[in-house]
């Protein structure tokens, strides 16, 4: 009988992931959206088809190989909050080896992989009928209906270690002053409105979160990672970037261009980056160069042009 395993993913099983990635989303999309010019990241998610965003992924969550009979067919990546919830935030499985039942197996894998968690989550296309068969024969009720979506949850049952679980309590207009939260955990919890303030939040991790119409004030950032992430329409003011990169990075579906404003980038490098109609206005470009040409010359070289 052939055997279905997992085995955690490497950077140097990125080119093969994400191969069998894109073969498996781009035949889910040829099944599902008659209209090709239909957006549904549910099906085609983003940089699916980017060897550097699997290696992130890769690096920073759960990502796992999925092995059939030794050969590598598919992967399944996770994320995990604190102890106790999880999320499948993608599933592929090659479509020549699908209907053998293993993506069946690698749900019921990497369940047993974080026997600690305590309920999963995950999205699909409200496109994909066959999912939502898929899920619910696996114990996953829907929890959001949409015309994009669906929102699954599995919720399983396992004994406290010790009785810290607060469930369906109306904690609203609380205040904590001098109280230790540390190693806290929250999940499906609504928090909106509520402000902090002069408070130790290091070493935080948000996943699957709504922060839309918040503010961060004098925010210590230091070292903190921010990916996979919806700024369009945002604004940064008065920010210290001193080190910090910007990688894989594009401008969405409305492809708004950025503006940079009495901005100090000495310098900063633009690389293997799409630069069309980009204006530069009124700026100091001493120093700077284009394919290792200062501009410096080449603007003196065109102004001397057009004058003769």
């Amino acid at each position: 009988m052939l055997q279905t395993t997992l085995e955690k993913a490497t950077v140097n099983d990125a080119e093969q992931l994400t191969a069998i990635m894109k073969k498996t989303f781009d035949y889910e999309a040829e099944k599902w959206l008659s209209n090709r010019d239909i957006i549904d990241y549910n099906i085609q998610p983003p940089g699916y088809t980017s060897i550097e965003m699997t290696k992130y992924m890769i690096r920073e969550l759960e990502y796992f190989k999925v092995m059939y009979d030794g050969l590598l067919v598919g992967g399944i990546i996770a994320t995990i909050s604190g102890k106790s919830y999880g999320r499948i935030d993608r599933i592929f499985i090659d479509p020549e080896h699908q209907g053998n039942g293993i993506g069946s197996t690698v749900i019921i894998l990497i369940e047993k992989e974080f026997p600690f968690v305590r309920a999963w989550d995950l999205e699909t296309s409200s496109r994909q009928l066959n999912n939502h068969h898929f899920y619910k024969k696996l114990g996953y009720v829907v929890t959001f209906e949409g015309e994009e979506e669906y929102c699954f949850v599995k919720n399983i049952k396992q004994s406290l270690q010790h009785d810290s679980l607060l469930t369906n309590q109306n904690l609203s207009y609380q205040q904590f002053e001098g109280s230790d939260l540390s190693h806290s955990e929250y999940y499906q919890v609504t928090m909106e409105g509520s402000s902090v303030s002069n408070s130790n939040v290091s070493h935080i991790h948000m996943s699957n979160c709504n922060l839309s119409h918040s503010k961060f004030q004098n925010i210590n950032y230091r070292k903190t990672m921010f990916a996979d992430l919806n700024l369009s329409d945002s604004e940064f003011i008065y920010v210290t970037l001193s080190g910090v990169q910007f990688t894989d990075t594009n401008l969405g579906d409305i492809a708004k261009p950025l503006v940079f404003n009495r901005c100090d980038l000495t310098g900063s490098k633009l690389i293997n980056c799409d630069l069309k109609n980009v204006e530069i206005e009124k700026s100091e470009i001493s120093g700077m160069k284009i394919d290792n040409i200062p501009v410096e010359e080449l603007l003196q070289l065109y102004y001397q042009t057009s004058k003769n």
